[in-house]
């Protein structure tokens, strides 16, 4: 009986109580959406680099490793020694390596020189390959592969010639040895988006008329002589390891750290990369905080609409306590009213959330390579929901103690 009666009560306020429950649904939606945008986030960031079981470089940090390895972000301290990278690739437990070697740029973009099998062993979210969307994997020595947003940004196309600056910040290119762009790779949503590719020996090839970082005065080998030349790299920025067995993982990791002829770190890509989401993600507290107060705001929106009718609800308590009707029952009325709108509110918020991941996602994995899935409800999520309907009973229990508390006689007086 209670139910049906607030039901009625419900339908006949349609027009506030639809209000009411639109604004619970979409502060229910836009937290469960920060929350998916927070763990998809967070997934990505993880799946930047996925099946490397080591990366090692020169001995400094393992964030700092892990930014200018992985995120193309800052500068090595120190190289790595092409004999020690070919003393760590000769290692029983390694099954492959793969060097990069970073230190010159494209119009504010990284260029990296690697060898073929970077294509072949870099993966991103859980094991997906580098795929080429447009052109071939670099085959001459001047050929160059490039990123979706470096193609997209500078409006590359196969066959375009690329000139590279010496150095990150630098006005000197290496105009007398242009590459060609070979091909354009998917968008991956990682670094490599934002990646000028290009083979080990041909970043030795452009600075074979340079030393100690400047040009030779006057010296200008011509591109044929080069081709030529033992182009052997005397040092690479970094590597990245895959083992044969998981369980070799820590003991190279260890003879890698303790190795005896140049200070080296080799670092665990999960390890960093939960460390460095440590540190980014105070962003991610902040966003959870901020939506959170949005559903704590249209809850208080509820409850002041409750107030706000109880006025004009004064004779229906005064009547139903006249007819008989015992405390309980008219606090349990608005209680249950309350719970019934903030119920409607999260579920109609739910189905919000997924039409619109329906839309936005392919959306947002092409703009940011941020791929948010469409899931059935995490148990986190369905108890956000039944902390919204909870929350929605108890924020009534103020403005249903108030309306027990009415007098009969103030209920049932004609004002003038």
């Amino acid at each position: 009986m209670i139910l049906r009666l607030a039901l009625g009560s419900l339908m006949a306020r349609a027009l506030t109580v639809g209000m009411t429950i639109l604004a619970i649904a979409l502060s229910v939606a836009l937290f469960l959406g920060v929350e998916k945008v927070r763990t998809g986030a967070k997934a990505s960031f993880a799946d930047t680099i996925s099946g490397t079981d080591l990366i090692v470089g020169a001995r400094s940090g393992s964030v700092q490793l892990l930014l200018y390895s992985v995120f193309r972000i800052g500068n090595a301290t120190n190289n790595l020694t092409w004999e020690s990278y070919q003393d760590i690739a000769s290692r029983p437990e390694v099954d492959w390596i793969v060097p990069i070697s970073l230190g010159d740029s494209h119009r504010q973009f990284r260029v990296m020189g690697t060898s073929k099998a970077f294509f072949e062993r870099y993966k991103y979210r859980a094991g997906k390959s580098l795929v080429v969307n447009q052109g071939a994997i670099m085959d001459d020595l001047f050929d160059t592969v490039i990123g979706a947003d470096v193609a997209a940004t500078l409006n590359y196309d196969v066959g375009d010639p690329i000139v590279v600056a010496h150095g990150l910040a630098s006005f000197v290119e290496h105009e007398d040895q242009p590459f060609r762009v070979s091909g354009i790779l998917e968008k991956t949503g990682t670094p490599v988006d934002r990646t000028v590719i290009v083979s080990l020996q041909a970043i030795e090839a452009i600075h074979v008329d340079w030393r100690s970082g400047a040009r030779i005065p006057g010296q200008s080998t011509p591109a044929d002589v080069i081709r030529q030349m033992e182009l052997e790299p005397k040092a690479v920025t970094a590597a990245l390891v895959g083992v044969k067995s998981r369980l070799q993982v820590f003991g190279l990791q260890r003879a890698i750290n303790e190795y005896p002829s140049e200070p080296l770190l080799a670092i665990l890509p999960g390890v960093a990369l939960q460390e460095l989401w440590q540190i980014v993600g105070i962003a991610e507290t902040a966003l959870v905080a901020v939506s959170g107060m949005v559903v704590v705001t249209a809850l208080i929106g509820m409850m002041a609409t409750i107030f706000s009718s109880l006025n004009e609800r004064r004779r229906e308590m005064a009547i139903f306590r006249a007819m008989g009707a015992r405390p309980r029952v008219i606090l349990s009325l608005l209680v249950l009213e309350a719970a019934l709108m903030a119920a409607i509110g999260a579920v109609i918020g739910l189905v919000l959330l997924y039409a619109g991941l329906v839309v936005a996602q392919p959306l947002v994995d092409a703009a940011f390579g941020l791929w948010l899935p469409i899931e059935a409800p995490s148990l986190r999520e369905l108890w956000v929901l039944s902390g919204v309907v909870a929350a929605g009973a108890i924020v009534s229990m103020l403005p249903a103690f108030r309306a027990y508390r009415m007098s009969l006689a103030d209920g049932m007086m004609i004002r003038i």
